[in-house]
């Protein structure tokens, strides 16, 4: 049986239906790729007020140690244990009888050496005009003054001694030589007090103003050196900083206080240094011994160029963005990222000023991909925000 004509005709059938395929593509309609809806925001760089926010301490500005001055019995307490206590207010009472007694004795010795001394004088009277007529010895009238001077000295010294019993009398009824929180009383009625470590009655903490203490590491301060010498941050004229104080709640203490003292040195065990800032306490809501957070205002970033956190992608060799250039496409370029300011990134390098970056949308942007570009709504600049470090709050642990 002769095949070919069978094989000719398959073959003609196979070139007709390829012929009737490429027809059905040239003929079929190409969909153009849809764009990507992103948001973007056109850099802008400003000058930036930033704070510092700092673990603290509270802390008593004057903390007296109210101690019995001589030696004796407690008759009562005058006060009431924790409250505010005025300067002057008497807080203690020691047993006042043998003092008054010791008062009168010296009195009364006083007495004795006035009456001495009006004898001698009245002696010295007589004889010096005795004298001037040698009426009696050289030695007679030197006696006579002798006896004057010392007994003058023996009312002086006796003086002195009525007054050190006046002032042990005074000091039976002990008072606050301040204003502030009175502490517990750690002597009871009846017990009987001495002079020295064993008279420790209480203390008074003065709370208005209140110190407020907190550290900054070596670190820190060392990137703080180093941003300023590069233009990236500047601190106030002559250090002026304010500090707010944010409470255990999160709520802020209504009264800002400014730094008064940081430390020469640094501590060689925790390599801070301590920085102390006084607040008005009016009050008396701050209590020494809180742990609070300091915010320390004042500082600036000039020229800062600042993205939303969003904008900002990590990849494997760093932190990028999508820059969106004048053929509306986007492409990608390494950025150098600093510390956190409220929601957004400070840049440290890799844009300039009016560039476009992407912000919402980011994450599905390719360098190929169409972009429909809505500017972002922009939110209304802080005033001063917190700066976080690395992702973190930064913090200097006491």
């Amino acid at each position: 049986m002769n095949r070919r004509p069978y094989v000719l005709a398959c073959a003609a059938l196979a070139a007709a239906l390829t012929a009737a395929l490429a027809g059905c593509k040239r003929e079929q309609p190409v969909v153009p790729a849809q764009p990507l809806q992103v948001t973007a925001v056109s850099v802008t760089p400003r000058d930036t007020p930033v704070s510092f926010e700092f673990v603290a301490q509270t802390e008593s500005s004057r903390e007296v140690e109210i101690r019995a001055r001589v030696d004796g019995f407690l008759d009562k307490r005058l006060y009431t244990e924790g409250n505010m206590v005025q300067a002057g207010q008497p807080l203690f009472q020691m047993d006042r009888k043998p003092f008054e007694a010791a008062v009168q004795s010296a009195e009364g010795q006083l007495e004795q050496q006035r009456a001495r001394l009006a004898v001698a004088e009245a002696n010295l009277r007589r004889v010096r005009p005795l004298a001037a007529r040698n009426a009696v010895s050289k030695k007679e009238l030197d006696d006579a003054i002798g006896l004057e001077r010392s007994s003058r000295a023996a009312v002086l010294a006796a003086e002195g001694e009525v007054r050190t019993a006046r002032l042990n009398l005074g000091y039976t009824t002990i008072s606050s030589p301040l204003h502030g929180l009175s502490s517990f009383a750690k002597k009871q009625e009846g017990s009987y007090l001495t002079v020295g470590e064993q008279g420790l009655l209480t203390t008074v903490s003065q709370v208005d103003p209140i110190w407020v203490n907190f550290s900054i590491s070596e670190n820190e301060l060392l990137s703080y050196r180093d941003q300023i010498a590069k233009g990236r941050l500047k601190f106030p004229r002559d250090k002026d900083f304010q500090v707010e104080v944010v409470l255990a709640d999160g709520t802020v203490f209504p009264q800002r206080g400014r730094i008064n003292f940081a430390e020469p040195s640094f501590n060689s065990e925790t390599g801070t240094f301590l920085v102390r800032t006084e607040l008005p306490n009016p009050k008396g809501q701050l209590r020494p011994g809180q742990f609070v957070r300091a915010r320390v205002y004042g500082a600036t970033r000039p020229g800062a160029m600042q993205l939303p956190q969003r904008a900002v992608q990590q990849g494997a060799k760093g932190h990028y963005v999508w820059v969106i250039g004048n053929d509306g496409k986007a492409k990608q370029r390494v950025v150098e990222v600093g510390d956190w300011i409220g929601d957004d990134w400070f840049i440290s390098d890799g844009l300039k000023a009016g560039e476009r970056v992407v912000v919402d949308g980011a994450g599905r942007v390719s360098p190929a991909a169409p972009l429909k570009v809505t500017p972002l709504a922009q939110q209304p600049a802080l005033a001063s925000a917190a700066v976080r470090k690395g992702g973190a709050r930064a913090e200097a642990r006491p």
